[in-house]
């Protein structure tokens, strides 16, 4: 009768256990009475839930935030007045002529080219323009001076910027010689290449008197 009784008592401990969660098993323990076991899911005392326990603090490593800087938006208004303070001193710089000198990006001829007033630039293309006359180069990327840059989204504007060029001198480039031969097969193939060369001058780069 006592083996069945140790029996009965064992196994009734054992389905307590598996019925109830582990943090309660483990707050019962091997000695707590029977009612002490029974009480565990509803007693808010035990602190599974319980909103005043410390939160689960995870080590920080490389994917804890992502790789790249957070991004912190410009104010819409401080930013339109910010650019309205920066508008009117190129204005001022521009009204008064003490900018410097200007420099320009310009592309021509499937080439961009960094210019400057008189400087010489050769382009291997054939221009309709007769040696002499002066050209536009409508194609402005940029526009730089001493303290400040325009930039275009992509060119800018024809009433911004005017770049002008002469038409100095039109040629031929020095004759290129591509030889080819097999040894021993009586074979030789000679190729001679030649291109047309226009050599340009700039003369002005030009600002409007006033950015709107």
């Amino acid at each position: 009768m006592a083996a069945t009784a140790a029996r009965a008592a064992l196994g009734a401990f054992l389905w307590r256990r598996l019925l109830l969660p582990a943090s309660c098993g483990a707050a019962a323990g091997l000695g707590a009475s029977p009612g002490a076991a029974r009480l565990g899911p509803a007693a808010p005392s035990l602190g599974w839930h319980s909103a005043s326990a410390p939160e689960r603090v995870l080590p920080k490593t490389s994917l804890t935030s992502p790789p790249w800087p957070k991004i912190i938006l410009p104010d819409p208004k401080e930013e339109t007045r910010h650019h309205q303070e920066v508008l009117q001193r190129v204005n001022e710089l521009i009204a008064t002529g003490q900018y410097g000198r200007l420099f320009a990006v310009v592309h021509f001829a499937s080439r961009q080219w960094k210019v400057t007033d008189g400087d010489l630039i050769l382009i291997e293309n054939t221009l309709e323009a007769k040696c002499g006359e002066r050209i536009r180069m409508e194609k402005v990327l940029l526009l730089g001076a001493d303290d400040f840059t325009l930039i275009g989204k992509p060119l800018l504007g024809l009433d911004l910027v005017r770049v002008e060029a002469t038409v100095i001198e039109k040629t031929e480039s020095w004759p290129r010689v591509y030889m080819k031969f097999k040894r021993r097969k009586n074979f030789r193939k000679k190729k001679i290449f030649i291109k047309p060369q226009t050599v340009l001058r700039i003369n002005a780069i030009e600002i409007a008197p006033s950015l709107s």
